[in-house]
């Protein structure tokens, strides 16, 4: 009796000890560096903050007996303190993995930071082509969209279209600038031309003189290379102006579901968008939608639901590794196929690019629409491998040749 009251006794201490062992660890901490009050707040910002929760949440709230930690600061639109702030989150405030990283200057900073730590970093919210060539690194991943495939969808489709004479309104930033870069290429060797172009500050209010240069040139369209507030408000100045109802197309170039909500179906319909992911897409998208929206009250952005993909993908590698460290992690996530409400046999490639599917869009009219966020017909699914810029074009430092 007493062996097995001492038998007993010591799997209760050993039971006691492993726990208190795991209690000890420190939280696996995620950050995000995100515009939190700015112009792109709608599509990053709090929404995905709250994806990223989600996404620990579903995964079990701890992985390799540590608690998983959601962090995010406001970067405010600033590059420099983009740096400053993975700069702390990296050195001292311990976190494993930066997340999102909305905009592209500010993603490019804080990817150096990162970088040059050997920290993983998976970019959701930013579209330059840069993230995945010449900013490139071993622990990079660039998730959602870039501008080459947002360029490739919405623009062919244009020119196919008969839509083939262009002029871009265009953010004065490395996202803008590559943006338009990508769509006209796209758009001449489609046999189409670029009559001109206008840059205009980040966060403009008014667009009127981009607008009337762009009406001057008598282009087929106006492509509007910028994002977020700043394509709203172009939109609605367009419209207020009758540049729409005098015959030229828009081409929103990057437009999330939050933008055509701001615009409204009356202005926007007719509109072709390119996009990553709609929440009304299947069942899954449906699923994972009516979660997000009972805590943000909207649906997801594809950069949001991006978020809650990519940070799941890498919880799921930290696993399989058995560690945080970034190499065996990063091995694991670029061998693993990403299934599930994102994407279906999604893959990291070399160059951190992640290839899926992206679709074309078309925004509805307001008859056709039953209520508020049915905002998209599908009108196209492009396989990933014709969406994303092929390796052989890659600027990339890390892909073999």
């Amino acid at each position: 009796m007493g062996r097995v009251l001492s038998s007993l006794l010591g799997v209760m201490l050993a039971a006691v000890s492993t726990a208190a062992l795991a209690q000890g660890k420190p939280p696996l901490k995620l950050g995000g560096i995100l515009d939190m009050s700015g112009l792109y707040a709608d599509i990053t910002g709090p929404g995905s903050e709250t994806a990223a929760k989600m996404a620990a949440e579903d995964f079990g709230g701890e992985v390799l007996g540590r608690k998983i930690e959601i962090l995010a600061a406001d970067h405010l639109n600033k590059a420099d303190l983009a740096a400053n702030i993975a700069r702390d989150m990296l050195d001292n405030q311990g976190v494993e993995m930066i997340y999102d990283v909305a905009a592209s200057a500010t993603a490019l900073a804080a990817g150096e930071i990162a970088k040059a730590r050997n920290k993983i970093v998976m970019y959701s919210g930013p579209g330059s082509i840069r993230l995945s060539n010449e900013a490139c690194g071993p622990y990079t991943v660039h998730y959602v969209f870039d501008t080459y495939s947002q360029a490739r969808v919405t623009g062919l489709a244009a020119v196919k279209q008969g839509l083939d004479s262009w002029f871009f309104i265009t953010v004065d930033y490395a996202f803008g600038h590559d943006l338009e870069k990508d769509t006209a290429n796209v758009v001449k060797k489609a046999g189409g031309k670029v009559l001109g172009e206008v840059l205009h500050p980040l966060n403009t209010s008014d667009f009127s003189s981009y607008l009337l240069q762009a009406q001057a040139s008598k282009a087929k369209v106006i492509g509007l290379a910028n994002a977020g507030g700043d394509t709203i408000n172009t939109i609605k100045q367009a419209a207020e102006f009758g540049i729409l109802k005098g015959g030229q197309k828009i081409s929103p170039l990057l437009a999330f579901i939050t933008d055509i909500d701001g615009v409204g179906l009356p202005t926007a319909q007719g509109l072709l968008v390119a996009g990553a992911f709609y929440w009304d897409l299947n069942d899954d998208t449906r699923a994972f939608s009516k979660r997000f929206m009972q805590r943000i009250g909207r649906p997801p952005t594809a950069a949001q639901a991006g978020v809650y993909s990519s940070v799941m993908h890498y919880l799921q590698a930290v696993k399989a590794a058995g560690t945080t460290d970034a190499a065996p992690v990063m091995k694991i996530m670029k061998e693993t196929p990403i299934n599930d409400m994102f994407t279906k046999n999604g893959h990291i490639r070399e160059d951190g690019r992640m290839v899926h599917d992206m679709y074309l869009f078309e925004v509805k009219k307001p008859q056709e629409s039953k209520g508020r966020w049915d905002d998209y017909k599908l009108l196209a699914t492009i396989p990933g491998d014709e969406a994303f810029q092929p390796l052989s074009e890659s600027r990339c430092p890390l892909v073999k040749k």
